[in-house]
């Protein structure tokens, strides 16, 4: 089971996205949101009030009283005339730029460290009270998803529907959630499943009385797993003792455009092991692939469907398979 975030507000369970409580918190109906909101204690329960705060003497009449104003500090010497008589070396753009690394590596004493402080030293060779913590550079931004790399045709097909099933391991209600959470329906003399619908991945999700949930809509691997688990949020939210575990994508939908008409006919006839063509019943030819395991329907605009893959690599080997085929079978104009 995968390693999920505990609920804000349900303890029973560690299921959620709670960067989405708001959007999941919208999917359920008012009259059950409050009735799970009974009983919940007080969100400010550490003392960090306006009122303690003020009570602890942090106003600003204290503060001004204490002698902070900008009368003393001047009174006390800290000027800027004081300051450069004085035998400690100012940073000014002229100190700043004569402290460079070639100088500070050739005189004596001067350290890595005494280069992470600046390069300054204080009166007698001694190193300044204050030491700055070191900042860490950002790591490069990995790439949400693996870039394709585009063969010898440079077309790249593009994914338009993802196919994924995830167990909540837990009978349900299907007709408490049909009136507890919205954008729901359930017929159950049509489908015996409840219908649900988020927009954020724009999403579809078949929830069935076993536990089982299907998920489709999704147009990438990242955003199909994400609305599986918000749908799992929003079921767990009604109260039921939900899971999320075995997600799998069971199908994988891609599409492309090779830019020119092909010639149906002519490659039903070379490819009669491996294609279908009847344009009575279906205007596109259906192409079976053996390795990898696709099936290709080819229009004769040029446009490609690419479906049963799992991983999306499997999309890009079959169209590398089939573009050299369609090449030769394309129409003279």
């Amino acid at each position: 089971m995968d390693n999920m975030l505990p609920s804000p507000a349900l303890e029973d369970i560690e299921l959620g996205t709670p960067h989405h409580a708001l959007e999941e918190d919208q999917m359920i109906a008012p009259s059950a949101q409050d009735q799970q909101q009974k009983g919940a204690g007080n969100v400010y329960s550490f003392g960090f009030t306006p009122q303690n705060m003020l009570s602890s003497g942090h106003t600003p009449q204290n503060m001004l009283s204490s002698g902070h104003t900008p009368q003393n500090m001047l009174s006390s010497g800290h000027t800027p005339q004081n300051m450069l008589n004085s035998g400690h070396i100012p940073n000014t753009p002229q100190n700043l730029l004569a402290s460079t690394p070639h100088n500070l590596l050739s005189s004596s004493g001067a350290t890595p460290r005494g280069l992470d402080q600046g390069g300054l030293m204080g009166a007698g060779g001694q190193q300044p009270s204050h030491h700055y913590a070191p900042v860490a550079l950002p790591a490069p931004p990995s790439p949400a998803m693996p870039i394709p790399t585009p063969g010898a045709n440079d077309i790249v097909p593009q994914l338009q529907n993802i196919v994924s099933t995830v167990n909540m391991g837990c009978t349900l209600d299907l007709k408490k959630i049909a009136l507890s959470a919205r954008n729901a329906e359930y017929n159950p003399r049509r489908f015996a499943a409840v219908i649900m619908r988020i927009r954020d991945p724009r999403t579809t999700a078949l929830i069935f009385r076993s536990g089982k949930m299907v998920c489709t809509g999704a147009k990438s691997e990242e955003e199909s797993r994400l609305a599986a688990r918000k749908y799992a949020r929003i079921i767990q939210k009604l109260g039921f003792q939900t899971k999320f575990k075995d997600f799998k994508i069971q199908n994988m939908v891609g599409s492309s455009d090779v830019k020119f008409p092909i010639r149906l006919e002519g490659l039903v006839l070379t490819h009669s092991q491996f294609a279908s063509y009847e344009p009575e019943l279906f205007p596109g030819l259906i192409y079976r692939m053996v390795k990898p395991r696709i099936v290709l329907l080819i229009f004769v605009s040029g446009k490609v469907v690419l479906t049963g893959a799992k991983v999306r690599e499997e999309i890009y080997e079959a169209f590398d398979n089939i573009f050299p085929i369609l090449k030769n079978f394309k129409k003279q104009q």
